[in-house]
């Protein structure tokens, strides 16, 4: 998880932020949709993992009036004048930031707010979130991430029967925990000027999520793209009613590869602005990272090294957005010398 070291207004600065040309939506890839009451749900999540770490889901069960109730009152808090916006950032790393990703240089077109899903973990910067509808936008966000953190463990769930994995919650006991890392960003692009030649802002860069497993929400603002296994970028066609599911770093690990964590990046669209709600299904802290042993049962087989999710969010705090993080954890091949004859 990347956070801001600061708030910038997203007015200051402008000529930082890079442009690019809108990459049009490829109908020569078919993004898969998972119905969750489906029977064969488990198999076809496992395939969209293997094949594009990225799916959606419909009839996930969230009530529709849920997420436009928090949408709405994300709109509400990102109209208030940037002072108030202020008071709440910079992140520490929950909290309102704007403009600066990370503490490497990265920017985007983009001001968000970071929360701990565990509501027991307050800060001064969250509590000053609230502070303008303090109930109503409380109750909302903590509503909506026990029902989104359902979704999640059945898709993990999911993953785990598809896969044959022993016991069922194998995976998603990791994000049950009630000390678990799990996290909601709300982000909000806002319109972007019209470049020339129709250039368009970049909201935020690609890169993979680091956590389990990623959900996202988004009202029906076109923005954001995945890159597929050839290197092309596919644009993903909005939908304000579903749920786009994202394997993350950790997944690709405890799986050995055999899911690939999804590259992606949003770009700012010039007409209408963006809101998107992720949550983030993170382990504990002190839990271990390695490939599933009922997956891969030698640990000679292992492609990565055991790390602590402290260790790999850590490494990942001080790394570029668009760096392959997970070179770091790598496991290098033994290497196998012969004597010249």
């Amino acid at each position: 998880m990347v956070v801001l070291s600061q708030p910038v207004a997203l007015d200051n600065h402008i000529s930082v932020i890079p442009t690019y040309k809108p990459v049009p939506v490829l109908t020569s890839h078919s993004i898969p949709v998972v119905d969750l009451t489906h029977p064969e749900a488990k198999t076809l999540i496992v395939k969209a993992c293997e094949e594009f770490g990225f799916f959606k889901v419909v009839n996930h069960g969230v009530c529709p009036d849920l997420m436009t109730r928090l949408e709405q009152e994300a709109v509400g808090f990102f109209a208030l004048p940037q002072s108030l916006k202020n008071q709440a950032g910079p992140p520490e790393p929950y909290g309102y930031g704007s403009k600066r990703i990370g503490p490497n240089g990265d920017v985007g077109w983009i001001e968000y707010i970071l929360l701990n899903a565990n509501p027991q973990l307050s800060s001064a910067k969250t509590s000053a979130v609230f502070s303008q509808s303090p109930l109503i936008f409380r109750e909302a966000v903590e509503e909506y991430m026990k029902e989104v953190k359902e979704v999640s463990c059945k898709v993990l769930e999911m993953i785990t029967e598809g896969l044959g994995i022993e016991p069922r919650d194998s995976l998603s006991k990791m994000v049950r925990d009630e000390k678990s890392d799990s996290c909601l960003r709300l982000n909000h692009y806002p319109t972007a000027e019209e470049e020339a030649e129709k250039m368009v802002k970049l909201g935020f860069g690609e890169h993979t999520d680091p956590q389990i497993i990623s959900v996202l929400r988004s009202n029906n603002t076109s923005g954001l793209q995945i890159c597929m296994k050839d290197g092309s970028w596919v644009a993903v066609p909005p939908d304000h009613s579903s749920f786009f599911i994202n394997v993350g770093d950790a997944l690709q690990v405890m799986t050995n590869g055999r899911f690939k964590s999804v590259k992606h990046k949003v770009l700012a669209d010039t007409r209408k602005s963006r809101v998107s709600m992720i949550y983030f299904g993170g382990p504990t802290l002190s839990q271990k990272i390695t490939p599933l042993p009922s997956l891969v049962p030698k640990q000679e087989d292992w492609l990565y090294k055991e790390f602590t999710w402290s260790q790999y969010k850590s490494s990942a705090y001080k790394s570029k957005l668009g760096d392959y993080r997970l070179g770091l954890f790598e496991r290098q091949p033994l290497l196998t010398h012969r004597s010249n004859v």
